[in-house]
């Protein structure tokens, strides 16, 4: 509790709740950020040897295009 007191005097909550609340969240960010990193990993092991490209940064590209894609999010 006297870290969470302490983060609450030095930064901007107002109370625990709040802060925990926030807490809450950016672990939850920090999950959906895994997920995505190891969808990637899946999607570029797939794109191996099946790619033209040589260049590993082109088929990195490739693979968050379409993870962006799946996921519906529009990268342009």
């Amino acid at each position: 509790m006297k870290e969470i007191d302490n983060s609450i005097k030095n930064n901007r909550y107002s109370t625990r709740t709040e802060f925990i609340r926030d807490a809450i969240r950016r672990m939850l960010t920090d999950f959906e950020k895994e997920a995505a990193i190891k969808k990637l990993a899946e999607m570029k092991g797939h794109l191996k040897g099946k790619a033209k490209y040589d260049d590993e940064e082109l088929v990195g590209e490739i693979a968050v295009r379409n993870l962006a894609k799946k996921m519906g999010v529009k990268l342009d």
